[in-house]
């Protein structure tokens, strides 16, 4: 289950906090329900997030030599920063993703989509297949990082098979092997982040100034380039092929009765790329009618939390703007709610608003498959065709 949890429907009986051990026989206790998920998430004082980022599969002494070789390092800088450093750093990147900055680049990204929609309907009426993901979502969320802050002057490939490797690296079950090709490919992207974090501007040049040392500045660029731009992708793919099979829902986009807003919203909550988070308990405490002793690894199943019958009304299905639909916790809350909330909700509801006609009447070809993975669920194609 910890690895496929999204496969998991709301209707199969699932305590509470259910104690599960993963494939290493490490012990976490997951948490189902929306109320403690949420609980936990506000309450960073007993539920730190310092083990946010670590590996689920230990990483090899043979990986660990490749990791430092390029001096890589991830100090607590935002998502596993339990500190007293995290507000100030945390203001630095909020203030580049400002929903101001984020709403001016609206227009520009709406002409790109524009653009992409017209060339994919043109080769679809051709009888060609197109993949969604490759030729619309995976590359969108990372070309508008870019306008927003400034990142190393890498070609797009490069970055984002990097965010691939970085997610399967921490949060896959793997075996030794893939963890050495990993190590290498995620050092090596470490090494340009290091090499810009040293001279770049805008963000890395902020958190310089603040007074912030190296390892914060490249941490920062870090997460961004993973959680920034390549969990939006995934999201972008999933909510395309949930769209596929909604023709009530294309409809009612097309005929102005359903709201754009409400659709990312439902996709959020229904088709969320983040479907768990970690936190470890800081004392012994309870949960619900669970026993926490200190130091317990605890996986916080958001998927699931958006699919609480105590919190909406049609748990698994896609209806815009049901009761509920909105308190998902896709991006989290506290004080480690994703920062770049705002951001994700505008690429979505631009490619929303862009594809509700040319999903209409299409075959899926090929679903998009997501590999095992704790947290993320990294579709790899999604592939239609016109009927």
């Amino acid at each position: 289950m910890l690895f496929r949890s999204w496969a998991q429907t709301a209707d199969a009986h699932w305590p509470d906090v259910a104690r599960v051990s993963d494939h290493v026989g490490v012990a976490h206790l997951v948490v189902t329900r929306h109320a403690l998920v949420r609980q936990v998430l506000t309450d960073p004082a007993t539920y730190r997030p310092d083990n946010a980022l670590d590996a689920v599969t230990p990483v090899p002494v043979a990986a660990l030599r490749v990791l430092a070789g390029h001096r890589f390092r991830l100090p607590p800088t935002l998502a596993n920063n339990g500190g007293a450093s995290h507000p100030a750093i945390r203001a630095i990147v909020a203030d580049a993703l400002h929903p101001s900055r984020v709403a001016a680049q609206r227009p520009w990204l709406t002409g790109l989509v524009r653009e992409r929609v017209a060339r994919i309907g043109a080769a679809l009426d051709t009888g060609t297949p197109v993949d969604l993901h490759a030729e619309l979502a995976a590359d969108l969320p990372l070309l508008v990082l870019a306008r927003l802050v400034e990142l190393p002057d890498a070609p797009v490939g490069a970055v984002k098979e990097f965010a691939r490797a970085a997610l399967e690296l921490f949060w896959a079950p793997l075996d030794a092997e893939r963890q050495q090709a990993l190590a290498a490919e995620v050092g090596r992207f470490h090494r340009v982040l290091r090499e810009f974090a040293a001279t770049g501007g805008g963000l890395a040049g902020s958190l310089r100034s603040a007074g912030h040392p190296p390892d914060v500045v490249v941490g920062a660029l870090f997460f961004l380039l993973v959680a920034g731009q390549e969990t939006t992708s995934q999201f972008l793919t999933l909510l395309l092929h949930r769209l596929a099979g909604e023709p009530t829902v294309l409809a009612g986009l097309r005929d102005g009765t359903v709201a754009v807003a409400d659709v990312v919203e439902e996709g959020l909550r229904l088709e969320p790329p983040i479907v768990t988070w970690r936190r470890v308990a800081a004392l012994d405490t309870t949960l619900g009618a669970t026993a926490v002793p200190a130091g317990s690894s605890i996986v916080l199943w958001l998927a699931r939390a958006g699919r609480d019958p105590a919190t909406v009304e049609a748990p698994d299905e896609f209806r815009p703007g049901q009761r509920g639909s909105r308190r998902h916790l896709a991006f989290g809350a506290g004080a480690h709610r994703c920062v770049g909330d705002q951001l994700a909700r505008m690429e979505a509801a631009v490619v929303v608003a862009e594809t509700a006609a040319l999903l209409d009447g299409l075959t899926v070809v090929r679903e998009p498959w997501c590999p095992d993975n704790l947290t993320f669920r990294m579709p790899d194609a999604f592939v239609v065709r016109r009927r």
